[in-house]
């Protein structure tokens, strides 16, 4: 993933931003505890994760879902899904397992939410085959979709599919830096249960924003290949155990890197430290020599 890459990461300041105030107002909503945790990657190609797969390893996906819990589905960004290749991905995984399909660019880049009730019925009905095992469907927009267009959000918002819990990502600066309308959308958010993502890249601080507007934390951390990735992934368990302490629900963490082979390194590193800090046992993934990495 090489957005937000930067060609010096030692010259960024990596330092988590305070939360916004509406995020404990929202968390502390929630009664029931954390319920959910999924960490996993982007990809299972073995292209991507060079390193990561045993020799010999007949089908990726069903490798993958022995190590992770959770995948962010960005191949049915570049394609509409059907309901029989999700009915496959989903007969390849065990029960635990969730994916997190993002929306066909034919509604966010091409049609750029306009005139777009078929593709969302359609991609809808594909990915609806997932049942059980569906997390949360995600729509990025393009980088220049602009507060601008806010109507048309508006409209996508309060026409999407209810039974499909969906979380937006929000990629143009004018969002962020004007407070009236970053606001004005985050309300829009919460009022429709919509999860706001929060994505941790060196490039783009601004759209480490720490609104939340439900009880679900989604958040694409993007590595920069650099020593700092790991002190980073510290800093995010501080944190998550301060959101859990207020009534965090869900939490949705998914690891990028600009080179993608890192990820499982990375993912297997937080994961560890996750499982100490919360006291859980999520599967730690197996790779040669991961274990000199702690």
């Amino acid at each position: 993933m090489k957005f937000g890459q930067v060609e010096d990461p030692s010259k960024i300041d990596f330092t988590l931003p305070k939360d916004h105030p509406k995020t404990v107002e929202v968390l502390k909503r929630n009664n029931k505890g954390l319920e959910n945790i999924s960490i996993g990657c982007a990809k299972w190609n073995k292209t991507d994760l060079k390193g990561f797969y045993p020799k010999g390893t007949k089908d990726e996906l069903t490798y993958y879902a022995t190590q992770f819990n959770s995948i962010e589905l960005n191949a049915t960004f570049y394609g509409m899904p059907t309901p029989e290749q999700v009915r496959i991905w989903k007969e390849k995984t065990p029960a635990n397992f969730k994916f997190f399909p993002k929306i066909t660019n034919t509604v966010s880049h091409f049609r750029r939410l306009l005139n777009i009730t078929d593709a969302v019925t359609q991609f809808a009905t594909a990915v609806l085959e997932f049942d059980e095992k569906l997390g949360m469907v995600f729509l990025q927009l393009h980088d220049n979709f602009k507060p601008k267009d806010f109507e048309r959000l508006e409209k996508f918002v309060k026409d999407w599919v209810k039974e499909i819990p969906l979380a937006i990502e929000l990629r143009n600066a004018e969002w962020f830096y004007d407070e009236e309308i970053f606001n004005k959308t985050c309300t829009l958010f919460e009022e429709n249960k919509i999860t706001n993502i929060i994505v941790d890249t060196a490039g783009r601080r601004d759209m480490l924003h720490m609104r939340l507007t439900t009880a679900s934390a989604f958040i694409r951390y993007v590595g920069a290949n650099a020593e700092s990735d790991y002190s980073r992934l510290d800093d995010w368990l501080e944190r998550l155990a301060k959101w859990k302490e207020e009534g965090l629900q869900n939490l949705y963490f998914f690891v990028h890197q600009n080179i993608e082979k890192a990820s499982p390194l990375l993912s297997a590193y937080f994961i560890e430290k996750f499982n100490k800090e919360f006291e859980v046992e999520i599967h730690i993934p197996e790779m040669p020599g991961i274990k000199n990495m702690f």
